[in-house]
Order: structure tokens, then sequence, then C-alpha cells
């Protein structure tokens, strides 16, 4: 607990000491003054003597002296929420939105605080009835609207987080868009794993009308495309999903130059490749290209093109492939070397983080469109340079 409770504790203090203060000065005497002045004091004492725990006592003692501390109770128990005390947190916030006195802000800012600590314990149902009902009092209740949109998210009701968000965005203004198209790839994810690709389709359009750069949404548009032998509308959506952000451009490359090879068109390839060369961070295009050069030009070439560029560019990835095409077949000691590098550039690359979240940090193998660390949509993007791709 130590010195972040204490830290959290600091507020309560100064609030409650404001409280008394105030009181002092309304009413210059009085035992209730003197008894709320004691118990103030001992609770800075303890918060002095680093012992928390008796200090949240003591300052619950104080708000329960004096009904009209909304602020001390309401920072109270999102004190007890932060430490996971969720029990105590709902019986005070409950007795605090009890209160016959608050005024009608009070009694909403209550019941949200009483939300979240349903949400901390895990009573979705209870929090999303009280969501439900904040809204039918206060239509324009975004602070309820998104906590919906979170309870629905983890409950995977998609269709329900994309009317919230709708309803959010028009209350308040607030930037739900890329939100709701991830909502609808979801959706179309989901319809594409049962096989109805027509439905997978209509879904990830709809993304697309909601956030126009949606990448996620023209990467499946792509390979709905592709599956369905539409070789034009694929090119279409994944050179689109390369063109709004090339970090993704290593999570489509191999299908988008299979359906260039499908079409026969190695030259709009090869202008593609050198575009994204330009643009793109990773070696991607890169490795692309150098396999390009070894089928037309040769070996020696497709080295040489490699290593004047991973000059510039480094990375595990590109080594690993000179090292490939230097040595395609050795014997003896040399053999023995070359099979050596090649064993510890595969181990650095075993061990990279494929993927980073450029929010929380979170390093998964694999791509998630939502990060299961910090919840955040489209923030995990594949790692580039000499560690990445």
């Amino acid at each position: 607990m130590g010195w972040e409770v204490l830290w959290l504790l600091l507020p309560i203090a100064a609030w409650s000491g404001y409280l008394i203060g105030r009181r002092g000065s309304e009413r210059s005497s009085g035992a209730r003054f003197s008894q709320l002045s004691q118990t103030y004091f001992s609770g800075l004492n303890y918060l002095l003597n680093e012992q928390p725990d008796k200090a949240i006592e003591v300052f619950l003692k104080i708000a329960e002296l004096d009904s009209d501390t909304f602020e001390t109770q309401l920072a109270l128990g999102n004190l007890f929420r932060r430490r996971g005390e969720t029990d105590r947190a709902i019986r005070l916030h409950q007795d605090l939105y009890s209160r016959p006195k608050l005024s009608s802000e009070q009694r909403t800012v209550a019941l949200l605080e009483l939300g979240e600590d349903y949400m901390r314990a895990g009573l979705l149902d209870r929090a999303e009835a009280l969501y439900t009902d904040l809204l039918a009092i206060d239509q324009h209740a975004p602070a309820a609207l998104r906590h919906l949109i979170s309870i629905y998210q983890q409950e995977r009701d998609w269709n329900r987080a994309i009317d919230m968000a709708q309803r959010l965005r028009a209350t308040s203004g607030d930037a739900t868009t890329p939100l709701m198209a991830q909502f609808h790839c979801e959706l179309a994810d989901q319809a594409r794993s049962r096989g109805e690709l027509n439905e997978a389709r209509r879904l990830a359009l709809e993304a697309t009308a909601v956030d126009a750069r949606c990448v996620r949404a023209h990467i499946l548009l792509g390979r709905l495309a592709k599956t369905a032998g539409a070789n034009e509308t694929a090119i279409k959506h994944f050179e689109k999903a390369a063109d709004i952000d090339t970090d993704f451009l290593s999570e489509i490359l191999a299908e988008l130059l299979d359906v260039y090879d499908a079409i026969g068109k190695p030259d709009r390839a090869q202008a593609f490749l050198d575009l994204m060369m330009q643009r793109d961070r990773g070696v991607a295009a890169l490795l692309a290209r150098s396999a390009m050069i070894e089928r037309c030009e040769g070996r020696s070439q497709a080295v040489g093109f490699l290593a004047d560029r991973l000059h510039q560019r480094p990375s595990v990835r590109g080594v690993l492939k000179v090292v490939d095409l230097s040595f395609p077949s050795e014997s003896g000691e040399r053999a023995e070397a070359v099979g050596l590098i090649r064993e510890l550039l595969h181990r650095l690359l075993e061990r990279k983080p494929g993927y980073r979240c450029s929010r929380c940090g979170f390093s998964p193998r694999a791509l998630h469109w939502q990060c299961p660390s910090c919840k955040s949509w489209g923030s995990i993007k594949p790692v580039h340079g000499v560690p990445g791709e």
C-alpha cells in the first residue's frame, strides 16, 4: 500500500481540513466543531506517521460526524475502489446516494461512482442497469454513455456498443467514429467466421462509411475480395490500407503480391514496392523487392541490393536474408559457421516482440485490434527497426 495510498489520502485530508475550517468560521464554538477538529488532527497525525489505514478510519468518522461532507465521502469511496475494496466502496456510495438532501447533480455523481464500483467488482449487469436508469433521467449523460460503451465492449455486444457510441457523438460531440468502425469490424469478423461473406462485406463497408481511414476494414475487404476472386477490388483495398498506415504493410503484403501475380501484373507489384520502400519504416517491401530481383537478375544482384539498403534500414530479418542468399549451400567448417550465424539470427527473431501497443507498451506476438492490456483500439502495430519485422 505505502506511498501510493498516502498520496491518495492527501487531497482527502486537505478537503476535510477546509470543510472543518469553514464550519469553524460559521460556528466559532460548540462541542461538534471541537470534536470535528480533534478528529481531523488525529487523522492528519496518522497520515504524517505513514499509517494510512488508521487515517482512513478517522476520515470516515469525520464523514459520519458531518453529513455535509459529500466530497470527502466521494473521495474515500474512490480510494476504496482503487485499493480493490469494492464492497466498502459500494456501501459508501450507496449510503451517499440515499441521503435525502443531495442536489440532483450530486445524486448523478454518486450514481456514476456507484456504477464504477460495480464495474470494478465485475457486476456488469448491475452497472448496466444503473447507467441505463441514469440515461432515462438525463438523456445528455456522456459519462453514463461512455461507461455503457465499456460494458458492451466487455460483453462483446457490438450492436449496443455502436448504438451508445452514436448517442455519445450526438450528445457530446466526442470523436467516436474510429471506435464505431472497430465495432463494425468485430461484427464483420464474426460474420466471416460463420461463412456469411456477403454480410461480412456489408459490415466492413459500413465501417469504412463511418471511418474512411479504418485500416482494419480495408484489410478485411481486401481479404474478402481476394477470396471471391475480385482481384482488382482486393488490390484497391490492400493498397488503401497501406496508404493509410504503412506500419501495417507487413500484414497484407504477401496477400497483395499473390493478387498481383494472379492478374499477371509484375510491373504494378514492382511500382508498389518501390513506393512503399520510400514510405515504410520496415523491411517487408525491401525483402519482397529483393526476391523479385533474385528471380529476374540473379542472387548476387539481390545481395547487393539488400546490403546497400540495410545500411540505412538495419534489420535482423534483412541480415538473415543476406546470409541465406550469400551462403545457399556450404560444407565443412564454413557450413558450421554459417549455420551458427543463422541459428543466432533465428533466435533473435523468436525472442523479439512482433508487435507493441503505443499506449501501454504491451508486446504480443500476434496482432490484436484491441490491446488486451489497456483496451485501446488500433494502438498495436508491428515493431520495426533492428528488432522488428
